[in-house]
Order: structure tokens, then sequence, then C-alpha cells
């Protein structure tokens, strides 16, 4: 057995199917795209025993092969095309022990596509806490598979799954059920007009509109040989397949699954009517906000500390040790205190995601989705609405793409115009280095002043975005209906290699995807920053020493002001200085003028440009944080960072869409430029007023 065996692992949302593959592959994984679609895809390499390798592909979570989403019309297509290099060499499907008649259903229709297929039954250490007991002997024979009995909390079962994938050959392909007992002349027909092809393979691209090897669904309607059915046949008999599967899968599990309902009372009904409350619940989610925003000051101001003083010694190291020259300059300038100005951020956006894992993990998440339904109703949206703009907080692209999930057209558009409201994690550098230097540092009531602004910015985000669907609701005339449904998963404690995982992956991404833009924006800003055009740049340090020959300055300060005159004369100087009118009602300069033009390219990289544009011909060991802090307004006078001038850039940041590559996630979405046009004209027009604004009302 040389080649590597791939494993498709699939199942319904709320299986487990993720702590499974977190246990098969560790560290082994990585997360993309597939080609040409907006799906994430998450694969990692798995070792089996006898020193053999299964590539594990987590397919998108699916109730069944009857697609509503284009999520689910990956896992069709992937399973339907044997030329698809993941095509799997063994499929397992995960199911959960307490909801095992329902996910079974996926499990036949695959088994039916003639591809090996293991069972994994997961949360078995919930079985005796709720009085369900297998026969997972007569449950293999009933069902002609092999099976394990699977705790991926406890890490059971995991090495007995690795043993079936290994022997993965020896597991039949026998489909579970004849499915042409629909309609035997039907299929009789359709059999005898494709010979070499399989049954079942062929009523999904019937029914499915997807194409697999040289077939596609326009070969068969076309064909002479084979008359088609109407659309509303073809609903029926899907409507009698799955019957029929269910009194399959009705009769195996009265062999084998036995149930003391006595045993399975719980509390979790109780905790649902506290949760879901239509006070309580909103009271305790708020709590719950608040907390964690506490904690998200608290516990990072250690390591932040220490990473931004490391930084500040970076640079002086790389001027001290590098031979003097512009491009010693340019790492220590520029490209250090561009990186020192993301990597600064790290562990509180760790934290931030560290919260949302637990939430979600824990199964509180899908209640407070519940819950806020009632709410989004009133503003033209769904429930389904609240996973995007809660999935928002840690970005805006994968927020907009899990907008497929929702069925109506003029809900899914709206959801998709608002999401960038949310505050994601890219907005959180922003908001915490501008707190930090305009809220005092106190306590209200116990709360720290600075974590309770930081809440109500999220807060604020939220609400925009519901106040700006509501408008669009009364705006958009596009008549549609539809129903709100969610599945309510059980209470469980958080699976801690799953929840760091999680926060690894997340944390990682934003760091590797931020840090590739800050680095490049860095050193063009540099660039810009350390040369100009004309005399006043080449001869300022003559100019400046003219200027201040009667007058005796010691030599840091004379050496600071032809380095602040430089930087004004520079290429960077002259744009920040044509766009300054503009900004300068704000409250603000041409610096950050330029910051908020460059971090266009991605929001975060506004403190990474101040860094970049306040180390520039700098030698003083200052932080970042006390650079901002010691600028002054040279327009308006006094310093930079006020209370007025801070409000009004968070109020900024809150509302500005800031982020090109969101923009073309929605052109994708969309498919069209309209929409993204529309979003960012408007999301700017709504930042600018309200900058305008708070900075005149509060200076």
């Amino acid at each position: 057995m040389g080649k590597q065996i791939n494993v498709a692992l699939i199942g319904n949302p709320n299986t487990g199917k993720t702590s499974v593959f977190n246990q098969l592959t560790g560290l082994n994984q990585q997360v993309g795209n597939y080609p040409g679609i907006t799906v994430e895809k998450k694969e990692g390499i798995c070792k089996l025993p006898n020193n053999v390798k299964a590539h594990i592909l987590d397919l998108p979570g699916t109730y069944s092969l009857n697609a509503s989403s284009l999520d689910e019309n990956v896992v069709i297509e992937l399973l339907l095309n044997k030329n698809d290099k993941d095509y799997p060499d063994v499929a397992v499907v995960v199911s959960d022990v307490e909801n095992l008649k329902r996910n079974l259903l996926l499990f036949t229709q695959i088994k039916d596509l003639e591809i090996p297929t293991i069972l994994v039954i997961n949360m078995a250490d919930r079985m005796k806490r709720k009085g369900i007991s297998l026969d997972i002997k007569q449950l293999e024979k009933e069902l002609n598979t092999r099976i394990a009995l699977v705790s991926a909390r406890k890490k059971q079962g995991i090495e007995e799954l690795k043993e079936h994938i290994l022997n993965y050959r020896h597991i039949s392909t026998e489909p579970c059920l004849n499915a042409s007992v629909m309609d035997p002349p039907y299929f009789d027909r359709l059999r005898n007009a494709f010979p070499n092809q399989s049954l079942y393979k062929l009523w999904l691209v019937i029914t499915q509109d997807v194409n697999f090897g040289n077939v596609n669904r326009n070969n068969i309607l076309n064909n002479q040989d084979f008359v088609t059915k109407d659309e509303g046949t073809l609903k029926r008999m899907q409507q009698k397949e799955t019957i029929l599967r269910y009194q399959f899968i009705n009769g195996v599990l009265k062999k084998a699954l036995t149930i003391d309902v006595n045993a399975a009372k719980g509390l979790r009904a109780s905790f649902d009517r506290i949760l879901t409350h239509k006070v309580w619940g909103y009271v305790i989610f708020f709590g719950i906000l608040l907390l964690i925003f506490q904690a998200i000051y608290d516990w990072s101001s250690y390591p932040m500390d220490f990473i931004d003083s490391t930084f500040v010694l970076f640079s002086e190291l790389a001027k001290q040790h590098l031979p003097a020259g512009s491009f010693t300059n340019l790492i220590a300038e520029g490209v250090i205190p561009g990186l020192g100005g993301i990597v600064i951020f790290i562990p509180q956006i760790a934290f931030l995601f560290l919260f949302i894992s637990i939430l979600e993990e824990s199964g509180y998440m899908s209640r407070v989705v519940f819950l806020m339904d009632r709410s989004m109703r009133k503003f033209g949206l769904s429930g389904k609405s609240v996973v995007p703009l809660v999935s928002g907080t840690a970005c805006a692209i994968p927020a907009v793409m899990a907008t497929r999930n929702i069925e109506n057209w003029k809900e899914r558009l709206i959801t998709i115009l608002v999401v960038p409201f949310t505050t994601c994690s890219a907005r959180l550098p922003v908001y915490l280095i501008i707190i930090a230097l305009v809220i005092p540092e106190k306590s209200f009531l116990g709360f720290n002043l600075q974590g309770i602004t930081l809440m109500l910015l999220y807060l604020l985000g939220f609400v925009m975005a519901i106040f700006s669907a509501w408008v669009l609701h009364k705006i958009l005339k596009i008549k549609s209906k539809s129903y709100f449904v969610i599945e309510m998963p059980n209470y469980k404690m958080p699976i801690f290699k799953n929840v760091g995982l999680n926060v690894v992956e997340k944390t990682k991404a934003f760091v590797l995807g931020a840090g590739k833009i800050i680095l490049a924006i860095s050193i063009i800003l540099w660039v810009l920053a350390s040369y100009g055009p004309g005399e006043k740049f080449e001869n300022a340090e003559e100019i400046v020493t003219s200027k201040y020959s009667e007058t005796f300055l010691p030599q840091t300060e004379l050496d600071n002001q032809i380095a602040s005159y430089k930087l004004q004369h520079s290429y960077i100087g002259n744009v920040g200085k044509f766009i300054e009118p503009a900004v300068t009602p704000l409250g603000y300069d041409w610096k950050i003028g330029i910051a908020i033009v460059s971090s266009f390219a991605a929001r975060e990289v506004f403190v990474g440009t101040l860094a970049t544009i306040y180390s520039v011909g700098s030698d003083e060991e200052e932080t970042i944080k006390s650079r901002m802090a010691s600028e002054t307004n040279e327009v308006l006078g006094g310093p930079l960072f006020t209370f007025a001038s801070g409000i009004s850039l968070l109020l900024f940041y809150a509302f500005a869409m800031q982020c090109m590559s969101t923009l073309a996630i929605v052109k994708r979405e969309t498919n069209t430029w309209k929409w993204p046009v529309v979003q960012l004209v408007a999301m700017t027009a709504i930042a600018y007023i309200a900058a305008l604004a708070a900075f005149q009302a509060l200076s």
C-alpha cells in the first residue's frame, strides 16, 4: 500500500466532525479555498499504522446529498468525480450518537455511491448519561460497513478508526438501498440508456444539476432513448427516496439501538429557558461580552508591553550593528516598526478568538443566533443573518461567504451589504491603540473604562449593521418570503485541543495575511518618506540649521527638526499635505490622512503606517504608543490625539469600509461591481459624517 489514502470526512453540522478531524491530523492541517469558488477547504495529513499516510479532506457540513447550498454542492461534485485529485478512496461519515437516525440518512446516500464508507459514531462518552446502548456488531451487519465508536473529547476510538481507514479495501461497497424501487420502469430506462454508469450517480446528476466524468446533465436530458420527468415529479420522487431511506434506518435501529428515556433527562431545557429568555437572554449575552473585553485588556497588557519594547530594541540593534546606509534605515525605520505595529496586537487578537471558540464549542453561540432571530425579523433579516454578523467579528470575508446559507436573495444581499459594519479583528489594532491614547485607564463600578469603550464599539458596529439593514429593507423592492430553522446542539465542555487549534489557525491567518500587506506597504511608505522632490527636501539640513542659527538648540532637538522638515517635504509629505484639507475638519493631520489612505488595503495597516512614518529619521528609543502620544497638531495646535480626535477616528474606522479584499469578495458573491461600489461610497460617507460630527461636537 505505497500510495497515500484519500479520505473524505463527511457529516451533518454539529456532529463533532471538526473534533475528529483535529484528532486525526493535529497540527498537520491547512485551510484554503476550493479552486474557483469561495468555499473553505480544510485538509490535513494523518499518520496510520505501517507508515501509511492518509490525506484527510474535511468537507463542508451537509444534511444530505439533496443539495440546497453551494457548500453542499461541493460535497456532491467531489463524490461524483473520480478524476478529481481529492476523490476519496474511503469516505468517513461522522454521526452524533444522540442524532443517529437523522445522521444515517447521509450515510446511506454516500454508501449508495459505491464508495467504501466507514461510520463514526461520535460523542460515545454521553451514551451512559443519556441512557443509550448500541449493538455495534448488529449495526455493522445491518449497514454492511465498519463502525468506530468514538469520543473525540476523550480521544477514544481514534486508533480503531485509523485501523478501519488503513483496511478500507475490505469494506463492502454494496448499497444500503436499491433506489430504483421508487419507479422501476423509469430506472430501467435510465440503466439501459447509460449501461456503464452507477445508477445512483445518474439519479443525483438528474436531480442536483451536477456533472461527473463524461456524463453531464444535458446529455441525460437530451437522450432520445430516455424520457425525463418534470421538476415536480422529480421532487416527489426525492421525497419518496427519503421516506424509503428512513424506513430502512428505522428497521436497522430497532435491532441495534436502545434508549432508556428516564436516564435521558437532563438540564438542557432549564439552561435553554434562561439563555434564550426574551430579557435575561440578552442580559446574559451582554454580560458575557463585557467580561470578554475586560479580560482582553487585562490579560494582554503584559505581553503587549513586552512586544512593544522588544521591537524598539530590534530597531536600535539594527541601526547599531548593520552598516550605515539606506538599506539599514529601511530595516530599522520601515520594516521593523511596520511589523511591530501588527505583532503587538497578537495577544489581544488571540484572546478574542479564544473566547469566540469557547462560545462556539460549548453550544452557546447557537442560542445567541436563536435569541437574535426575534430582533432580526423586525429589520428585514432572519436569524440566519446573525451567523455572518457574529462571524464578522473575526473577518468580514468569511462572513460574507457565510451568507450562502441564506436561501432568500433579498435577505442575503442585505446581509452581505451590512456585514462589514461588524467590528472585525482587523479593526482591533486601530481601536486598541487609539483607546489607549485617549481613554483614561480608570475603572467605573469595577470595570475598566478602556474595556467598556471597546465593547461599546463592537455594539455600535452591530447596531449600525442592523439599522442599515432596516433602511435597505425599506429601499430594496425585492419581494420574498423565508423561514428560519436552526439546530440547537447539546451543551458540552469545550475540547481544549479544538479551541487551541482554532486560535492558532485564526491568529496565524490574521498575522500572515496582514503581515504580507504591511511588509509591502511599510517598504513603499519608507521609500516615499525617505526621499522627496525639489530643493526643500535636498537642502533640508541647511534650511533648518539656518532657521535656528540664532537659537541655541540641543543637537538632538535640531536633528528632530531636520527629520520633521524632510518628512513634510518628502513624497509622502506632499501627498499628505494635498489631502490634509479633507481630514483637518475631522481633527487629523496629514500623517493620519496618509495612514487612512494606505489602510484601504487592510484596516490594520493604519497602525503600521503611523509606526513607519513616526520612525523615519528618529533615533529616540520610544515605543509606537509614546511617539503617537507626543505628536502635536500643526494646524489646530495642541496634542494631535485628544479625546475629540480620538473618538472621531474610532467612529471613522467603526463605519468605513477600508478593506479592498472585502469589496472583492462582495463582487464575487453578488456577481456585479454595482453593490461593492454602493457599499464603499455609502460606508465612507457615513464614516466621514460621523467622524466630523463627533470632532466638532467634542472639541
